[in-house]
């Protein structure tokens, strides 16, 4: 692909999942899809919150998040054995997994401990454009246009870009 080649919108869609029916479109009618993107708009932050996070829970994650580490580290470790490396591997793998967990709940509990109360919820944060653009080289956009609009009309049907961005909007 060249990154220098300029780039027009051709659809924009609210989901990601109509953006990429609409590139498979493209591509089932033998499209050079290379020549396209899906680019997520007016992307924003979302944090959602899972659940209270006290001594407890705080200590429970630091324990998963430890064990596996420490279970591939001992696994490591054991492999290196000359004369057993399965049986020691499997051993130190045990050992490094309850080590991990130890070690790993009470550096948890030490996190928590030190936000003083100021963080007593466990959360996760991903990222959530409003709308996703489906762009082409400019050389290829007319016709990826016209194979858009033979596109069968799925949850929401096609709008011309006059209309409000509410839905797919060919352009």
């Amino acid at each position: 692909m060249n990154e220098q080649a300029a780039r027009r919108t051709i659809a924009s869609y609210e989901t990601y999942q109509e953006a990429e029916r609409a590139v498979d479109h493209l591509a089932d009618r033998g499209f050079p899809v290379e020549r396209v993107a899906i680019v997520g708009q007016d992307v924003r932050l979302v944090e959602q919150v899972t659940g209270r996070m006290g001594l407890g829970w705080a200590a429970l994650h630091g324990a998963a998040s430890g064990a596996m580490p420490g279970a591939l580290i001992g696994w490591i470790f054991g492999l290196l054995n000359w004369l057993d490396p399965v049986v020691s591997g499997l051993l130190l793998a045990l050992y490094g997994l309850v080590f991990g967990a130890l070690v790993g709940a009470l550096l948890g509990l030490l996190a928590h401990a030190a936000q003083r109360g100021r963080r007593d919820f466990a959360s996760v944060s991903f990222m959530q454009p409003s709308r996703y653009d489906v762009v082409a080289d400019d050389a290829v956009a007319e016709h990826a246009v016209q194979l858009l609009a033979q596109l069968p009309s799925g949850s929401s049907a096609a709008r011309r870009s006059s209309r409000p961005r509410s839905g797919p909007t060919i352009t």
